[in-house]
Formats: C-alpha cells, structure tokens, sequence
C-alpha cells in the first residue's frame, strides 16, 4: 500500500508517498486524483518526517537529508539519480560533468532525460544541474521553481 499526503510549501503543493517503509515520491502536486487505486491517503510518520525536513531545507536550516528512498526506474536512471546525491548543498554540476561521473561521458542528454523521470525532487537534487553554458536549463517542475531551490542554496546562476 502507498501513502500520500500533500503540504503547502514555499514552491506550490507538493505531494509525498511512501510505501510504508521508503520515499517513493516527491512531486509538485498537479490536481492529481488522490484516491489513485493503491493509494492510501494518511499523514505517515515518514511522510511526516520528510516534511520536516524540507522544511528545514526551504528556511536554509538543513543541507542533507537522511531519508530512506526507494528509487524506480532503469538502471541508467538510477545510476544518474546516485551521482546527484553526491552533489554537495550549494554545488552545481552540468549535464556534461555528471554524464562523466557516471562514465558516460557523451550521455549528458540521456542524464538530462534521466533528471527529467527524477519523482523525488530536492531530496535527489536534480535542480543543481545546469547547462554547460552556466545557464538554467530544463527542470520538469518549472525553471522559477529551479532557480527558487537554487536560491534557497545561495547558488546564483
């Protein structure tokens, strides 16, 4: 069974899910049907937890997290999401560089693709990757919603 609930936040309401024990999302809620076959509308001790701590994260008070996250997707996904765990607070990388950290060194448009299927926004910080040109750049929630989390972090781009 997954869990969902929403919470207002500095970027728009964002909806958590849990599968009782991981993360398994963090989205920008869309007018979603909430009651999805599956789902169970509840307020977790996880889920709870989570919101906590991107609270803490969008008043400048907390620079990791320390969730347990359930990644879903390919294996090149999953290794793409991994690489942007390893990008400090503060820090941005572009495309280029993390297709190189992953030894993909001509696959920065397969990681941008990759960071678009990302469903665990700020927690897997795919908003610290930019263009090879220093430029904001793709971001599936928005590139204001991009350049706010990157302001939060003191990055001005």
């Amino acid at each position: 069974m997954k869990n969902i609930y929403l919470y207002n936040t500095i970027i728009g309401q964002i909806r958590i899910v849990d599968n009782g024990e991981e993360i398994i999302e963090i989205e920008i809620n869309e007018e979603r049907e909430e009651q999805e076959e599956g789902y169970r509308f509840e307020e977790t001790a996880l889920i709870k937890r989570t919101h906590e701590q991107l609270d803490e994260y969008f008043k400048g008070e907390r620079k990791t997290f320390d969730l347990p996250l359930h990644l879903e997707g390919t294996e090149f996904q999953k290794k793409v999401w991994k690489a942007l765990l390893e990008i400090p607070y503060g820090e941005i990388r572009s495309y280029k560089d993390v297709a190189e950290r992953i030894g993909c060194p001509k696959g920065y448009r397969a990681v941008g693709n990759a960071n678009n299927k990302n469903n665990i926004i700020i927690v897997i910080p795919c908003h610290r990757v930019i263009g090879a040109n220093g430029k904001l750049v793709g971001y599936a929630c928005g590139l204001d919603i991009k350049e706010k989390l990157l302001g939060i972090e003191k990055i001005l781009i």
